[in-house]
């Protein structure tokens, strides 16, 4: 093989993998035949198994809830699965909710402060902008105080909840 084949084989290789990443990112593929038709109509031929090397050294995976090609860490948004569990979370991590204007302070017990912000960012709650956490100490910031109110009122109220 030439240098400029070899060039140009890392380049259609980097090519064909950004369009992979783009691809399931923005659709919900859940076979290797249905990426190859949409690799394809975007102009790149690629074998099943060229395929399939490329989705295990991306690291894909296929969701729980649809079978489609995901990247890792990413779950189907389904709202009743993600609330359900923020509420299981919440009921055992949460030790105290604080208001500060658009700010709320979360506390829980040592080392449970990631994953309860993982809970609260993957809900995707309205009033929520984003979440910055620590080992025991999570801070939520809301669009506005208003917001910030009436997150403390879901959060708290889904921790007095038995399950």
């Amino acid at each position: 093989m030439r240098h400029h084949e070899r060039e140009a084989g890392v380049i259609s290789k980097t090519r064909r993998q950004t369009l992979i990443l783009e691809i399931v990112d923005h659709e919900q593929i859940s076979s290797q035949e249905a990426l190859q038709r949409r690799l394809r109509a975007r102009g790149i031929d690629a074998t099943q198994a060229t395929i399939s090397r490329d989705l295990k050294a991306l690291g894909l995976v296929k969701r729980a809830g649809d079978g489609a090609y995901t990247r890792p860490g990413q779950e189907i948004a389904n709202p009743e699965t993600t609330l359900a569990r923020l509420q299981r979370v919440v009921v055992r991590a949460l030790s105290s909710a604080t208001q500060v204007q658009q700010l709320v302070v979360l506390r829980t017990p040592p080392g449970d402060a990631q994953q309860l912000a993982i809970a609260i960012d993957r809900a995707s709650l309205h009033e929520v902008v984003g979440t910055i956490a620590g080992d025991d100490t999570i801070l939520v910031i809301a669009s506005s105080s208003r917001e910030a109110a009436a997150f403390v009122e879901r959060i708290t109220g889904m921790s007095q909840r038995k399950q």
